[in-house]
């Protein structure tokens, strides 16, 4: 064990799961943040050694204040906690389903960014990783890209958020930098987890995404920040 301190959002299941469980045979203390505690508790268990069960539901702010409360220091916030309700088109979409995407994926990440910067401010290498998609960069979703065929506007709660979630991702970087911040997102690719239908269908390991995340998570001192980056390292245009 080290004295390094992670929280990782929606840690009981997929790819917040793997993040988890890396970053806690790297020797942290990891809290498994999950809105459910038996899920939590489980997913804690079978992560063994330096994880630690944390009730957290994104959506709630009196509750992210009460987990906030709970953390005095905190060295690494991975906002992995994320839904895609449907992979319909904007067209098809009605507003209830992007208010809802929208306060997980972009709200939930600012409650939960806010409420623990004081606990990342008491860190001498504070991290943060933003987990977003592929699908959210505006140049690959209109050009030639290595991980989907463009031109399709399916899923567009899910992708919109993910483009406001790489913006305030850019915003976050540049106004902690001055404070040793190092604050990027990551584009995990399809893995097959169940946030929707067809990455449920996926074959994609959840595991190899989240060595992506752990190594922005663990980035050295002149690493980058208010970069996108693919789970393999390279980067992702925006």
């Amino acid at each position: 064990m080290n004295d390094r301190t992670a929280l990782v959002t929606g840690a009981n299941k997929g790819i917040g799961k793997q993040i988890a469980r890396l970053l806690a045979a790297e020797g942290l203390t990891v809290y498994v943040g999950s809105r459910d505690t038996g899920r939590g508790q489980r997913a804690v268990e079978e992560i063994g050694a330096g994880a630690v069960p944390l009730v957290l539901d994104v959506r709630d702010p009196d509750g992210i204040i009460r987990a906030a409360a709970q953390v005095e220091r905190l060295d690494i916030l991975v906002n992995n906690a994320g839904v895609s309700p449907s992979l319909a088109p904007p067209a098809e979409t009605d507003v209830e389903e992007f208010r809802r995407t929208y306060e997980t994926n972009v709200f939930g990440v600012v409650s939960v960014t806010n409420a623990f910067l004081p606990a990342l401010r008491r860190s001498p290498h504070p991290r943060i990783v933003n987990i977003s998609s592929g699908t959210a960069s505006l140049t690959w979703s209109t050009n030639p890209n290595p991980q989907f065929t463009p031109g399709s506007g399916g899923a567009a709660a899910y992708r919109s958020s993910k483009a406001a979630l790489n913006a305030l991702t850019v915003l976050y970087a540049q106004t902690l930098a001055g404070d040793g911040f190092k604050v990027n997102a990551l584009a995990p690719g399809l893995r097959a987890t169940d946030l929707n239908p067809r990455a449920a269908a996926a074959g994609g390991d959840p595991a190899e995404a989240a060595q992506g995340a752990v190594r922005l998570a663990l980035l050295p001192d002149d690493g980058p920040t208010g970069g996108f980056f693919s789970w393999d390292g390279t980067p992702v245009p925006w």
